[in-house]
């Protein structure tokens, strides 16, 4: 399966991501990250269904040497111990609940924020609940666009995503609390559709001192480079929703303090869980993927073990190095537009707008982001 530099996955069909637009919804400060910005594409929206059956047909191609078994459960893990290595490697032992015992040189561990794996053999993970809620759906846009854009905009309850999927539709991820996402799916399609719509583009959590304050230093930033930063442009509007296309799920961040035991490897979200506002997990969990499939390739051309520590310790760091920045950064930003205070929103419409006037810094910023 071969993919993009960065991947988002959606409930939708699939579309290329020229441009990503980022505001506040408490200034009109903006952030924009264009096609020119980067070599090709900034990324692909792709629906889940797509990944997976991608997925299934590469392991059917494999079928001599890669056996799937679905509609499994396992209930044991027994996990061998360094010390009792002599001539007889001790594997891990996997026991499945019709009864079956599997044998392997090397356990990765894939299977989610609530990993079996990580939890029995005892790896610490540093979690806690953002007390949010993201809502997802299928949009219908009011006409059609050359929607290539990725919008996103920061309420005080949290951000809002419109993510491109073809010229007439779009996917929504709307993260905010517990209680308003309740009631965001309790509501009619004609009253959510109004709730998207004025989310995206109603200016009442905008105070005149921030606007001023904001425009002073916009002015101020263009005279010294008056050739950077992206005219403003507006999301589209929606009009309807796909049938049966809302749900939400709780937010949460989490970090296990390893990713490897003797045998074992986590990857995805197993081994790391963030907020969805700069639609990163994924391409965690995929650089996780790359970087052990890379460690494991070489590993077997030096006909080496598998599950030896040594080159499953080379994966831990490079990707620790990689995905701590990455989780800090996520979860800082989540936390500074959590306020609507005056002087937070002062702070945080600075930053943008200087961020959106260096395109240096934000071509650092898409290369780090698509790692």
């Amino acid at each position: 399966l071969t993919l993009p530099r960065s991947c988002i996955i959606s409930p939708c069909i699939k579309q290329n991501q020229n441009n990503f637009w980022v505001w506040d919804a408490c200034s009109d400060a903006l952030i924009t990250f264009d096609k020119e910005n980067v070599e090709d594409e900034m990324a692909y929206i792709v629906e889940n269904d797509l990944v997976v059956a991608a997925l299934t047909r590469q392991l059917d191609s494999l079928s001599e040497n890669v056996q799937v078994k679905y509609r499994s459960k396992v209930v044991k893990y027994t996990w061998p111990m360094p010390s009792q290595e002599t001539d007889y490697i001790p594997w891990v032992c996997v026991t499945l609940a019709n009864g079956e015992t599997l044998q392997t040189k090397l356990l990765i561990g894939a299977d989610g924020p609530n990993s079996m794996v990580r939890r029995e053999l005892g790896i610490p993970t540093v979690k806690w609940n953002y007390d949010q809620s993201a809502v997802v759906a299928a949009l219908h846009l009011s006409e059609p666009t050359e929607n290539n854009v990725a919008w996103q905009r920061f309420l005080p309850t949290g951000p809002i995503a419109m993510l491109p999927l073809s010229d007439t539709h779009s996917s929504l991820v709307w993260s905010t609390s517990h209680s308003l996402a309740e009631e965001l799916l309790e509501l009619d399609e004609e009253r959510f559709v109004d709730a998207i719509n004025s989310a995206f583009w109603s200016n009442e959590n905008q105070s005149d001192l921030i606007e001023t304050a904001g425009s002073l230093f916009r002015g101020a930033l263009s005279a010294i480079m008056p050739s950077a930063g992206s005219p403003r442009q507006l999301p589209p509007s929606v009009a309807g929703i796909g049938p049966k296309s809302r749900v939400m799920f709780p937010l949460g961040m989490g970090h296990a303090s390893e990713y490897i035991r003797h045998r074992v490897a986590l990857i995805g979200d197993a081994a790391h869980r963030v907020h969805p506002l700069a639609g990163q997990g994924v391409n965690l969990g995929f650089g996780d993927v790359a970087c052990l499939t890379q460690i494991l390739s070489q590993a077997a051309f030096n006909g080496k073990d598998l599950g030896a520590i040594q080159h499953l310790l080379e994966y831990e760091t490079e990707r620790q190095r990689h995905n701590l920045p990455m989780m800090a950064a996520i979860d800082l930003m989540k936390r500074l537009y959590s306020t609507n205070a005056a002087p937070v929103v002062l702070l945080r419409t600075f930053g943008l707008q200087a961020t959106n006037m260096l395109p240096t810094l934000k071509e650092q910023i898409m290369a780090f982001a698509s790692k």
